[in-house]
């Protein structure tokens, strides 16, 4: 009895050391798991960088041809071919490399997001054949893309939203070099009639009406912008207040947006540049605050503008 006592302890430890080795061989696996994460995720990004080359369904194994489904050669080849067919050359991988399909219209020169200039120039192009129907803002958003699409649509190229070599090309041309008051007119619509109390001293004066934010001093107004307000649910408040406080790289406490170039007058409500507006125009709204879609003239205004100068919203 008191052998196989000992004999039970052998075997016990020599299970348990049996038991760590598999632990640790389990846990090394786990491990590795882990490590290869980054890649994965590398891997799922390559998508989202053919979307925003134009092809926005493409996935990295249909670079070659979108839309093709079928199985490659090389994944349904046998594993018993004979020699002879073995060594026999597909044209189809030469085929592909030579002819890709995922950029056919060229290189992309502006897409969602993109912003200058150039972006400015194509809307007041789009605009002079009817495929953009308001004033340029050289921010390139939605509204920007669906015009684009509009405008591919009609001349028979790939609807991307995005403007390539080919689509630029085109628009260029059917349209003539825009004017100086066609790329970048004071407002998209007429400038109201200031209220008797923008008329004197240095005011912004804000017309809910026209929608319309005009810097004046001493009763003539310096500059004129595009501006947008709050909803119904948390609307732009009415009345004569000043400017309390200056934030250039502000971003909200409540609602973690950037607001650059922000003019409070009342409370957390503030004139200030709004990409969201740029780009959406007036199918959005504020959350109380005066929007102002062109950057470079909120710079202007925001650099001219002194705490202590009056702010007067009205209808």
């Amino acid at each position: 009895m008191t052998g196989t006592g000992r004999t039970g302890r052998g075997y016990a430890l020599r299970g348990g050391r049996a038991t760590i080795a598999v632990a640790v061989v389990a846990l090394a696996a786990v491990t590795a798991g882990c490590k290869e994460q980054p890649a994965a995720g590398a891997a799922s990004a390559a998508p989202s960088a053919s979307a925003s080359s134009g092809s926005p369904t493409a996935r990295p194994s249909d670079d070659a041809a979108p839309g093709d489904v079928s199985p490659s050669p090389s994944a349904t080849a046998r594993p018993k071919e004979s020699a002879r067919e073995s060594v026999q050359p597909s044209p189809e991988p030469s085929a592909t490399r030579t002819t890709p399909a995922a950029d056919p219209q060229g290189t992309v020169l502006m897409r969602n997001g993109s912003q200058g200039e150039q972006v400015r120039e194509l809307q007041a192009r789009l605009r002079q054949i009817g495929h953009f129907d308001r004033n340029p803002t050289g921010y390139y958003g939605s509204v920007t893309a669906a015009s684009v699409r509009s405008f591919q649509a009609k001349r028979g190229l790939s609807q991307t939203g995005s403007t390539d070599t080919l689509t630029w090309q085109k628009l260029l041309g059917m349209t003539r070099r825009p004017t100086a008051a066609e790329l970048k007119p004071p407002t998209t619509r007429p400038v109201a009639k200031p209220d008797k109390r923008c008329m004197t001293g240095r005011v912004l004066c804000i017309s809910k009406n026209s929608r319309t934010l005009s810097w004046m001093i001493d009763g003539k107004v310096v500059s004129s912008m595009d501006v947008r307000f709050g909803s119904q649910y948390t609307p732009t408040r009415e009345g004569t207040f000043s400017v309390f406080w200056k934030s250039r790289h502000h971003v909200s406490s409540i609602y973690h947006t950037p607001m650059p170039y922000a003019m409070f007058f009342s409370g957390g409500q503030a004139v200030h540049y709004s990409s969201d507006f740029a780009a959406r125009g007036y199918n959005g709204a504020s959350h109380g605050c005066v929007n102002v879609r062109d950057e470079k003239k909120i710079a202007a205004l925001f650099a001219q503008v002194r705490t202590g100068d009056k702010v007067v919203v009205y209808k």
